[in-house]
């Protein structure tokens, strides 16, 4: 599992004229961060920062696979706050980061992620595994560097931590070429950073808060509509005693699940494509619509401007400037920190005027909650996310992949507190959930952690078996097996005349006998009875364990909305009662 030292870095390599290599001082440099694990996979432009980390005190795990190691940064991100730190070699090894780093950078997750390059001497000569990361990451990256000079790895570590982790977070990329790793100066950790071109807003206006209040105060039909930015800024607290005190309605994107208890009476649901009937009424009809730290995206909005939140004046808090406006017209404009924005307008905040509009949607809510039909021949997706749910209190942390099963978490498990449901939002990206999974049980060891995934999504990372199963790592894995490509299936049935074009996952490998072959307890489930039994000893094992649910192959998710349609376009399925 880890690279763990008897003997620090300095003890062992400090040269007499008290010079460090480059491989050194990175190591000193995430020491000085404080960083916990570092996840990543050895080649031979890395070799001289790996013979660092042998003698180092910082946990390194192994993945088998590139992507693996960065979404588990990813996981360990989401679920600390705090950044993940991956390590890959150049070549294909850092282009493997790819999908990892955009995946990030949707979601504005904090990763520093270093990579090896060739000698500086052999950049641009196509040398054997050399590959312009830093290029070909620019768009997808919140900065990037290339260091040239050793004396300067210091700096640009400790500004990599503060970009990352600061403003709107993301993940920075380090390149360092190979001879930057070798060569030596002396070693000294700035203490500060001021970077003159960046110095995010964290505090807002106080003319943009009044005017915040006297829209609140005015209106008869408001609406929160809560993003990733205030599971981000730590504003669960100050969001609940907002809407409390404002008594004002939420619904939260699929960012920002958590950040708002899923058993508040306030408590909508998500909105968009696969939300609830309540939440998307909601945002038809309000007249006051606070967006805070989310971005107005296409799966809420649906790409229909034109019958989004038509009669609202729509009042947008966020921490990057660059996202007010971008996606629909913004009366309220509030630049700042979504926690700091919260806690100034907590003082002296009005109550609006939504007696008969709490009431109306509480009606909405009992009319039209989220259903399915109950099957005694077939093991119902939904039944076996809720039976999760009952069984741990809500309390667990749960990742996923892209799909049915996610909409199906987001709709049917009610998360309690903000970093326990951890997903690939923006980039939709397969195989996120179990490597993600991974690094989130790395940090809070005492916490039931599951990986809920698809029978595709799983196998995209699959091999990362070996990381739980060497390190008992207790990740409990479920995966909603419909042996098929669940949400395109979806999708040709309902848009495409059930032209079922390359979704069948026939071949994939009995998951029991995988998962056993790696030395992993695994498990298979197709009634409810085998699924109740199954997670019970699932939950008992002290270790990893993967279950095989065999689900309806034929399940949909509903409600859904089709590309291009309003939110009043609703489709309800044969779920609707």
């Amino acid at each position: 599992m880890a690279t763990t030292a008897t003997m620090t870095t300095d003890q062992k390599h400090t040269s007499a004229d008290g010079e460090l290599t480059g491989s050194e001082i990175l190591l000193r440099c995430l020491i000085e961060e404080k960083v916990e694990f570092i996840f990543g996979y050895p080649g031979g432009a890395v070799l001289p920062i790996y013979d660092s980390l042998y003698y180092g005190s910082i946990k390194h795990i192994l993945y088998r696979h590139e992507q693996g190691a960065i979404h588990a940064a990813d996981g360990y991100a989401r679920a600390t706050g705090k950044p993940g730190v991956v390590i890959a070699t150049s070549g294909p090894g850092a282009t493997n980061l790819v999908t990892g780093i955009a995946t990030a950078q949707m979601d504005s997750i904090p990763l520093v992620c270093i990579t090896g390059n060739v000698p500086q001497n052999l950049i641009g000569t196509d040398a054997f595994q050399e590959a312009d990361i830093t290029g070909i990451t620019m768009p997808i990256t919140k900065h990037s560097y290339l260091v040239q000079d050793v004396r300067d790895l210091p700096r640009v570590v400790k500004e990599a931590f503060h970009i990352a982790s600061t403003g709107r977070p993301g993940p920075v990329l380090i390149d360092i070429p190979k001879d930057v790793s070798n060569a030596k100066a002396p070693f000294s950790y700035p203490e500060t950073v001021f970077i003159r071109g960046y110095q995010p807003t964290t505090n807002p206006h106080p003319l943009q808060i009044e005017k915040l209040h006297q829209a609140i105060a005015e209106s008869k039909r408001p609406l929160i509509l809560a993003g990733g930015g205030v599971v981000t800024s730590g504003a669960d607290q100050e969001l609940i005693a907002f809407a409390e005190r404002a008594k004002i309605p939420v619904t939260t994107t699929l960012m920002g699940i958590g950040g708002f208890p899923g058993t508040h009476p306030l408590w909508l649901g998500m909105p968009g494509m696969h939300g609830t009937v309540a939440a998307n009424r909601a945002l038809l009809e309000c007249d006051l619509l606070i967006g805070i730290g989310a971005r107005f995206d296409d799966r809420v909005t649906m790409g229909r401007i034109d019958k989004f939140a038509t009669s609202a004046k729509i009042v947008h808090i966020d921490i990057d400037p660059a996202e007010i406006g971008k996606n629909v017209d913004t009366y309220i404009p509030i630049v700042g920190d979504v926690k700091r924005v919260l806690e100034v307008a907590l003082q002296d905040l009005p109550v609006s005027q939504s007696e008969a509009w709490l009431q109306n949607l509480k009606d909405l809510k009992q009319q039209y909650p989220l259903t399915f039909k109950q099957s005694d021949n077939t093991l119902k997706p939904q039944w076996v996310i809720q039976h999760l749910y009952e069984t741990t209190g809500g309390d667990a942390i749960v990742t996923t992949d892209v799909g049915q099963h996610q909409m199906w978490v987001a709709q049917y498990f009610h998360f309690s507190r903000p970093r326990s449901f951890i997903s690939s939002g923006g980039l939709g990206t397969m195989g996120f959930g179990f490597p993600a999974a991974i690094g989130a049980q790395l940090a809070y060891p005492d916490r039931t952690v599951i990986s809920v995934t698809g029978d595709g999504g799983f196998q995209m990372t699959a091999q990362e078996l070996a990381v739980v199963a060497l390190a008992n790592i207790p990740v409990k894995v479920a995966i909603i097996n419909n042996q098929c490509l669940g949400m395109v299936r979806q999708w040709q049935e309902v848009f495409y005349q059930r032209r079922y074009s390359e979704v069948d996952l026939s071949g994939s490998p009995d998951f029991v006998k995988l998962a056993e072959a790696y030395g992993v307890k695994g498990m298979r489930a197709c009634t409810q009875e085998e699924a109740r039994q199954a997670w019970r000893e699932a939950l008992d094992h002290p270790g990893p364990v993967v279950i095989d649910f065999q689900v309806d192959p034929e399940e949909n998710v509903y409600p859904m909305v089709a590309p291009g349609a309003g939110l009043d376009e609703m489709m309800l399925g044969d779920e609707k009662p």
